[in-house]
C-alpha cells in the first residue's frame, strides 16, 4: 500500500489523513507543534485546528520530517500558501524523487504572481506536482460527510493516481486538464468570500450576496482566462462551487474574518480572533497587482483592497460599488 505523508497539522491535512486511513492506509502527519503531534498520538485528537473529532489510529504523526517523509509515494502539502516555496526549499533534500506531490493550498506568491504549482516546480523540479481543489471545509470531510473535488496537473496520469488515491464513498473526485484554472478559481473565490462577509458584516442581505457572489464570479473568470484558463472550469466545483460554499459557510476563515471586518474590526483584529491563516487577505494583495499587470478589471478586489490597505470605510466601498457607471453585464 502506498505511503502518504502530510506536511502540515491543520484542520485540512487533518481530516484528509483520517480519510485515507478510514480507508486502510496508515498515512503519517508530520507538524513542527511538538504539541499538535503529542495530541494526535496519544489522545487520538487534534483540538487546536479541527474540534470533536477522533482520529484513526492508523494516522501517526510526528515531528522528525526525515522520518515521517521517508519512501513516501505521496507527499500532500497541507501548508498555507504563503509558506509553500520555503516548505519546498527546506525539504527538498527529504522528498523522494519517485514521490508525487499534492498541494491543496490555494493562492499565488507575492511578487512573482506564480501559481503556487509553478512554485512547487520550482523547488522540485524532479517531482510531478498534482493540484486539489474544490468545496471540500475540512469540519465536513474529516467527518465522512459528501463533498466532491478536483484534481488536476501537467501530467494527468499523476491525476488520476491522486483520484484513485482518495476518492471514496463520501468523497468524490473529477479530474480537470485545465491546471492554470483549477488553481486560479481556487485563490481568488478566497478575495470575494472576505467581501462576502464585509457584507454579512454589515447587515447587508441575501440580495447583497448573491450579486456579490455572480459578479465575483465574473472577476474569477476575467482574470482566470486572462491567464490562460478554460471559462468553463469556473462553472464547476473549483470556481462556482468553491466559491458557493466559502461565502456561504461559517466554517469559512474568509467569511468570519470579513464578518469581523464589516463589524468594524481592523484586518490585524479579525485574524488573531479567527485564529488561523485566513487566505483571502493575502490573495487580495497579490491580485491586486497582478490584474494592474494584466489590464484586468476586478472593483471588487480592488474596494477590499482599500478596506483591508487603505483603511476604507466598507459602507463607503459598498457604495462606490453601486455607483460605478452603468456598463453591460458581459463585460
Amino acid at each position: 500500500m502506498n505511503k502518504v505523508t502530510f506536511i502540515g497539522g491543520g484542520s485540512f491535512g487533518t481530516a484528509l489523513a483520517i480519510l485515507l486511513a478510514n480507508k486502510g492506509y496508515e498515512p503519517n502527519i508530520w507538524d513542527r507543534e511538538e504539541a499538535v503531534v503529542d495530541e494526535i498520538n496519544n489522545k487520538r485528537t487534534n483540538s487546536k485546528y479541527i474540534k470533536d473529532v477522533i482520529i484513526p489510529s492508523g494516522v501517526t504523526a510526528s515531528n522528525n520530517i526525515e522520518d515521517a517523509i521517508k519512501d513516501a509515494d505521496f507527499v500532500v502539502l497541507t501548508v498555507p500558501s504563503h509558506i509553500i516555496r520555503t516548505v519546498c526549499k527546506n525539504f527538498k533534500e527529504f522528498i523522494p524523487k519517485k514521490a508525487i506531490i499534492v498541494n491543496v493550498a490555494k493562492g499565488i506568491e507575492e511578487g512573482t504572481n506564480l501559481r503556487l504549482s509553478e512554485i512547487i516546480k520550482e523547488e522540485l523540479p524532479n517531482n510531478p506536482v498534482v493540484v486539489m481543489s474544490g468545496p471540500t471545509h475540512a469540519e465536513e470531510v474529516a467527518v465522512g460527510l459528501p463533498t466532491t473535488i478536483v484534481v488536476s496537473s501537467e501530467q494527468m496520469d499523476k491525476a488520476e493516481l491522486v483520484q484513485e488515491l482518495f476518492m471514496c464513498d463520501c468523497f468524490r473526485v473529477y479530474t480537470n486538464d485545465d491546471l492554470i484554472g483549477v488553481e486560479i478559481g481556487g485563490a481568488v473565490k478566497n478575495i470575494i468570500a472576505l467581501v462576502a462577509g464585509v457584507s454579512d458584516g454589515i447587515g447587508y442581505g441575501d440580495n447583497s450576496k448573491a450579486a456579490l457572489m455572480a459578479r465575483g464570479l465574473m472577476e474569477i473568470t476575467r482574470i482566470g482566462t486572462a491567464l490562460g484558463a478554460k471559462p468553463e472550469t469556473f462553472i464547476g466545483l473549483t470556481g462556482m462551487g468553491d466559491l458557493i460554499v466559502t461565502c456561504t459557510s461559517m466554517h469559512s476563515r474568509n467569511r468570519k474574518a470579513g464578518i469581523l471586518i464589516g463589524q468594524g474590526y481592523s484586518m490585524d483584529e479579525a485574524v488573531e480572533h479567527v485564529g488561523m491563516v485566513v487566505e483571502g487577505i493575502k490573495a487580495c494583495k497579490a491580485f491586486h497587482e497582478l490584474k494592474d499587470k494584466m489590464q484586468v478589471s476586478m472593483p471588487i478586489t480592488d474596494n477590499l483592497y482599500d478596506i483591508l490597505f487603505n483603511g476604507k470605510d466598507p459602507k463607503v466601498a459598498g457604495s462606490d460599488l453601486m455607483e460605478r457607471d452603468k456598463k453591460h453585464e458581459n463585460h
